[in-house]
């Protein structure tokens, strides 16, 4: 079997990378030109994957190399991720992470319409919920660009799979955390800074927004198995991946703190920064379908995510 993944260097697709490797795959991946070395999370695989430079706003580019490498399956996991970001630069957001989507459906069915397409959702699309907890049939109320866009990669997902036959799968994944977050992520940056302090590190205040938001948080290495198992069923299908228990920033920073022993009160300042135009309070997902019908459950709770990003480095 061969897979291709764009945004393989990323925490979910180098998660993904290995997963695949493990699994007996031949993996290729495609990566952004970068005036720095960005390839830091699949550096100890990079013998074993091919990686192609290339860009989701670039159509013709991924025409050519879904082309040439004749994918048997393909991971959309690329795009602009960060929530808070997308509010300051919303068109870029909605080109890549919204009709970057449509792009590699395009092209995949003009090369080959058996490939089969896996498109990474975001629980970000329920937004402003119309229910708790949130499933497969919740009504979206995106409130960022970036869940608008994601809103759009969604339906066109949807689109080519009704409209053309297409075995293409939409996971509808919560937060999902893991040592290879990006550190401008909330609980990157407090498990960073809490290892930081840790090590006995001179640090200064850390500074934050909501911290009454409430987010279902789960495992990167345990969500990346379930973006496999919905291509290996019979029949496409969407499904809400995540771990069933909502927790607040403020107790993900008591969590952290008091793994150190130290009181998250002292080292902690607000910053309207870091506060969105529109707040998302409380996001938890549904995810029975997924254990019913892809036998999927996480195996990463809370409390050990927490230990596993203070105590691991990859």
């Amino acid at each position: 079997m061969k897979a291709l993944i764009d945004g393989i260097t990323g925490q979910d697709g180098s998660y993904l990378a290995e997963f695949l490797l493990e699994k007996g795959y031949e993996v290729h991946g495609i990566i952004r030109r970068s005036s720095s070395f960005n390839t830091d999370r699949v550096d100890h695989i990079f013998k074993d994957i091919k990686l192609y430079y290339g860009d989701l706003s670039d159509g013709l580019n991924i025409y050519s190399l879904i082309n040439s490498i004749k994918p048997d399956e393909y991971y959309h996991l690329g795009a602009q991720s960060h929530v808070r970001v997308s509010f300051d630069i919303p068109v870029y957001t909605a080109d890549v992470s919204g009709t970057g989507t449509m792009r590699v459906l395009e092209a995949i069915r003009q090369v080959n319409k058996d490939i089969k397409f896996y498109n990474a959702g975001s629980s970000e699309m329920f937004g402003k919920v119309k229910e708790t907890p949130q499933n497969e049939d919740t009504p979206f109320h995106p409130r960022s660009p970036y869940a608008c866009a994601k809103c759009y990669s969604y339906w066109i997902t949807r689109n080519y799979r009704e409209g053309y036959g297409m075995f293409t799968c939409n996971g509808i994944l919560f937060n999902h955390e893991s040592p290879r977050r990006g550190g401008t992520f909330v609980t990157k940056k407090i498990t960073d800074y809490v290892k930081g302090l840790w090590k006995g590190e001179e640090k200064g205040k850390l500074y934050l927004g909501n911290l009454e938001a409430k987010r279902d948080w789960g495992y990167a290495k345990d969500y990346v198995e379930a973006m496999w198992l919905m291509l290996q069923q019979k029949t496409p299908d969407d499904y809400v991946i995540a771990t069933g228990e909502t927790h607040t920033v403020k107790e993900f920073l008591e969590e952290a703190f008091s793994f150190i022993g130290k009181d998250w009160k002292e080292y902690v300042e607000f910053d309207e920064k870091y506060y969105r135009p529109a707040e998302v309070d409380i996001l938890l997902g549904d995810a029975t379908k997924a254990r019913k019908q892809l036998g999927w459950e996480p195996k990463v709770r809370f409390k050990e995510l927490v230990e596993i990003m203070l105590t691991r480095e990859s």
